[in-house]
């Protein structure tokens, strides 16, 4: 039995990937707008998504469905702390803490991992499909705005034990398309797919005020307001 799930997912999250990428935040991050101070906010409410994403799949990790997607290649909590203590310092973890959209990012993940655990795969997929896609040409703006050196402060979008990310993106695919579940489970991770992007989406909106005071508004609304050529393709899975 196969659930085609991985084309369900790329189907079904279309129209919340183009909405995802026209948030004001991410068309200015696009444009080569990035400001230190804003980005390193970004990563510190990455940071505790991905801590709580990644000891849920953990939790679950022996899960009929969880088992066959659990790659702990894809973590990303140890890089994200690489690039914290970059920007803040040693004692980092005492100088940031989640924003209001990310702990409401953090509940609905503890939300699905006491009550259906298998949904985590839509959160899953929209993360780290999009840090392997999309996130390796945020990784090269951010390297060329912020004046970085090598992959100082721009860990999380490095993938060490993952060189051949194309090859590891169509195994991914494979997986999520031979996953022995009905056509209602299918549904209900798509449907939390999108629920990812919401709520990534929240999180970044909450950014742009920090951007805005960085950049001035006048600058801002250009920006976000001129036709976008680029795709960001925030998770092409």
């Amino acid at each position: 039995m196969s659930s085609n799930l991985a084309q369900k997912l790329r189907c079904g999250t279309q129209q919340a990937h183009t909405v995802a990428e026209n948030v004001g935040f991410m068309k200015c991050f696009v444009k080569g707008v990035v400001d230190r101070n804003c980005f390193a906010k970004f990563l510190g409410n990455l940071y505790y998504v991905y801590s709580a994403l990644e000891a849920a799949l953990e939790r679950h990790k022996d899960h009929s469905v969880i088992s066959a997607v659990y790659f702990r290649e894809l973590n990303r909590k140890a890089n994200l702390e690489k690039d914290l203590e970059f920007y803040y310092g040693q004692d980092w973890r005492g100088k940031i803490a989640p924003s209001k959209a990310a702990q409401i990012y953090i509940a609905r993940i503890h939300q699905l991992s006491a009550k259906e655990p298998a949904l985590l795969i839509g959160h899953a997929y929209t993360r780290y499909m999009g840090d392997l896609s999309g996130g390796q040409m945020l990784q090269k703006v951010a390297q060329s705005v912020l004046k970085l050196s090598g992959y100082e402060g721009t860990s999380f979008y490095n993938f060490e034990q993952i060189p051949d990310k194309q090859a590891f993106k169509d195994k991914y695919r494979q997986v999520l398309d031979s996953l022995s579940i009905d056509d209602t489970t299918a549904d209900k991770i798509v449907a939390e797919a999108n629920h990812a992007f919401g709520l990534n989406m929240q999180m970044v909106q909450e950014l742009e005020q920090t951007l805005i005071q960085a950049i001035g508004q006048a600058m801002f609304y250009n920006l976000t307001n001129t036709n976008n050529t680029d795709n960001t393709e925030l998770s092409t899975a």
